[in-house]
């Protein structure tokens, strides 16, 4: 009996290692040096670790399945392998191959965690971490690096991304994920989102409704959080940023760790700005602006999932540059006290994958709150409102294999908006707002070459509103109970004629719901006066997109050109009236439209010369109605160049570089009729840093200049034109980085 028990508990024992599944291997350049410090992660389960000093690493209470790991170190080009864990350990070793320039990464907003190459859907990435990036005072401005996407914007401190001439409630914004919530239908509302622990930004340029609902008409724009700690490590880092141009500091503080099962991490920041400069030095007033942020996070990993709980919190005030602000302001500052918008988000978040034998299962939820204060005074508040909304969704991923995968889905969305009594303007009525829908997407890959991938969506969305005023007033507002509902769905396809060349074709069709303004507007919306439509119908739109990729040790080539058909346009239409106040007023109106255009980028980094890199792009959009009108909002075409020295090692210098790039927006002349064109300009910036070692304490110092020439210039998106002022003129910027490690 003894001897029986012993071989049952040998046997669990021999089956328990058995079903725990581990990677293992080496890293290794190729010369067979093992490399010390080179990233090992896996992005569906956020869990990764790094190679020791021989260049060994180790991951363990991995998930059965098909999973992807990235492997990256730098000054090499990464490494992708996908492999299929049955519950046993597998020995995977790696060889990285020094290049200036990190290859493709791997990507989670096109539905699966996949590589650039292998998504039917391209999706830009744009790294935040690198060594190389100059800090803007902007956190916009940063995304129009890369084509086809602009900003508009109300100064440095309230600015709206823009994707091929789409913008506001046509671009869906996420945070790390979740869908972000906080008034995005003005121009004159901010991002809402900060870059203090933000790795990086996965842009979707089109239609893509099929996976993430309404508002992503043009596109979708993904913050992805920084990665959590290696497992076995409590690290941190300090970042300090100054800009001459607007007196701005920005700080911030991040602590994170992990164990073999568990993670967490906790950020703050706080930025501060004045009124910043124009080109030739004159202040524009009450352009301030300060914020603060507050980030958490905290989880559980192990074979059998993995399971995630955020908090954001992010506090704007934000000046206003509007005729009785600039009447009063006749000095520079920093504060905020008159003519000033306060935002303040919330987000929680829990974000679940548990995976039950090859079956993946996702369940998510949230809870925002977005508050909205508009002050004229110090003691007057014009605008008091607050947005409550609450997203679920559950994914199942069925069993994949190399050829297959297939993904169902169900999301949800309960949305509330409330006035407070105090306030003077009912800006927009109290309301509710909810949206149910269910979707499938099929991914199939035919003789290693050809993935295509397919599927459909169906929404259906309420919205009430209750009244606002009484019948006897002008600005009435009745209450509205609407109803919508709508199919959509994509075809992809991604043909891989060499490892080098591949083509992508994309069909897509999305829709738009009106939104609250575009709904109920009745009233002053700072210098003009906004009337709804309740008769308004959902925009519907099929984009065309066809887009090709080659690269070789030496260069990398993208081209795409799309075609965007937007049946029922929504957009503000001036008319020939105005109220007894002499403001004019502007109505939302529908046409057909059509957005058409394309992206063309280039990189070249000589294998012969490993320190150089260049890039070059250019993107253009033209955006028209059917009856010949130009739409408003689109930007001028657009000429990038920039060149960059990084040396991973100069002397006692570590990753230093310096980097020049020129900037050329071309004359816009095909303004909308509430526009004006705007003319040319070209901006020349410069940077240059490193990181040395202080005792074993690493520290990197960059220093940057944009705008060198101090040029007077006004962008076409830029909201301020109308009030007659330029954007900012030359910036110096200083940037101070120190990474810790406490265990």
């Amino acid at each position: 009996m003894k001897n029986m028990i012993m071989l049952c508990a040998l046997a669990l024992l021999h089956f328990t290692a058995i079903a725990q599944n581990q990677i293992k291997g080496k890293i290794t350049d190729h010369n067979n040096n093992p490399l010390a410090g080179a990233t090992v992660f896996i992005p569906e389960i956020n869990k990764g670790t790094v190679s020791d000093t021989n260049g060994l690493y180790i991951l363990n209470n991995l998930p059965r399945g098909e999973i992807r790991i990235q492997f990256s170190f730098i000054g090499y080009n990464n490494e992708i392998k996908t492999v299929f864990l049955t519950g046993i350990k597998q020995v995977l070793d790696i060889t990285l191959i020094e290049a200036p320039l990190e290859s493709e990464e791997v990507v989670i907003s096109g539905g699966y965690s996949s590589t650039q190459h292998e998504n039917a859907v391209k999706i830009d990435v744009l790294k935040l971490n690198q060594s190389t990036n100059i800090s803007s005072p902007n956190f916009t401005e940063i995304l129009t690096r890369v084509p086809g996407i602009d900003m508009i914007s109300k100064g440095n401190g309230v600015s709206k991304p823009v994707i091929r001439g789409l913008s506001k409630d046509n671009v869906l914004v996420l945070n790390n994920g979740v869908r972000f919530e906080n008034y995005q239908y003005s121009d004159h509302h901010p991002l809402g989102i900060d870059d203090a622990g933000i790795e990086g930004v996965e842009i979707i340029k089109g239609p893509a409704s099929l996976l993430y609902g309404a508002d992503a008409i043009g596109g979708v724009i993904n913050f992805i959080k920084e990665k959590n700690a290696a497992v076995g490590s409590i690290n941190g880092d300090f970042n300090s940023d100054f800009f001459s141009n607007s007196l701005g500091f920005y700080n911030n503080l991040g602590i994170k760790g992990a164990s073999k099962k568990f993670f967490a991490g906790l950020r703050a920041e706080h930025k501060t700005n004045a009124d910043y400069l124009q080109g030739g030095g004159d202040f524009v007033p009450n352009s301030r602006f300060n914020e603060y942020s507050i980030k958490t996070d905290g989880g559980f990993t192990n074979k059998n999932g993995v399971f995630k709980i955020y908090y954001d919190y992010n506090m704007q005030k934000l000046g206003l540059v509007e005729d009785e602000a600039v009447e009063q302001i006749t000095s520079r500052g920093r504060k905020n006290s008159i003519w000033y918008e306060q935002m303040n988000n919330h987000l929680f978040s829990s974000q679940n994958k548990l995976f039950i034998k090859n079956y993946k299962i996702e369940l998510n939820a949230s809870y925002q709150y977005a508050g909205l204060l508009h002050y004229a005074g110090e003691d007057t508040t014009e605008i008091a409102m607050n947005l409550s909304t609450i997203t679920y969704e559950s994914k199942i991923y069925f069993p994949s294999t190399e050829k297959s995968e297939y993904i169902v889905g169900f999301q949800g969305l309960n949305q509330v908006n409330r006035n407070y009594k105090h306030a003077e303007v009912i800006l927009l009525p109290d309301a509710r707002i909810s949206n149910y829908s269910a979707f499938c997407l099929l991914q199939y890959t035919f003789f290693k070459k050809l993935r295509l991938q397919i599927g459909g969506r169906y929404d259906y969305k309420t919205t009430a509103t209750e009244a606002v005023g009484d019948t006897s007033m002008y600005n009435y507002r009745e209450s509205l109970n609407m109803h919508y509902g709508s199919f959509s769905g994509s075809f992809g396809a991604t043909y891989s004629v060499s490892d080098k060349l591949l083509f992508r074709l994309n069909l897509a069709t999305a829709y738009r719901t009106p939104n609250l303004a575009e709904l109920t507007s009745n009233g002053l919306h700072e210098t003009r006066y906004e009337q709804g439509n309740k008769n308004l119908k959902p925009q519907n739109t099929l984009e065309t997109d066809l887009s090709c990729h080659y690269h070789t040790q030496d260069i990398t080539l993208d081209i795409a050109g799309f075609y965007n058909y937007i049946r029922r346009y929504i957009y503000l239409d001036p008319t020939n009236d105005t109220t007894e106040a002499g403001d004019k007023n502007y109505r939302y109106i529908q046409a057909d439209a059509m957005l058409f255009g394309g992206e063309a980028g280039m990189q070249i980094h000589p294998k012969r010369v490993k320190w150089l890199l260049g890039e070059a792009s250019f993107s253009t959009v033209t955006g028209i109605r059917n009856d010949g009108i130009y739409l408003p909002f689109i930007p001028a075409n657009k000429l990038f160049f920039e060149v960059t020295a990084q040396k991973n090692k100069l002397g006692f210098l570590r990753n230093a570089f310096i980097k020049i790039n020129a900037v050329t927006v071309f004359r816009q002349n095909h303004p909308a009729p509430e526009e004006d064109p705007t003319p040319e300009y070209s901006l020349l910036n410069a940077g240059v840093g490193a990181s040395v070692k202080a005792g074993n304490q690493l520290i990197s110092l960059s220093f940057g200049v944009n705008n060198i020439f101090d040029r007077k210039y006004v962008d076409h998106l830029s909201t301020l034109k109308e009030c007659g002022y330029y954007n900012p003129g030359r910036n110096f910027i200083i940037s101070l980085k120190v990474p810790f490690k406490i265990k």
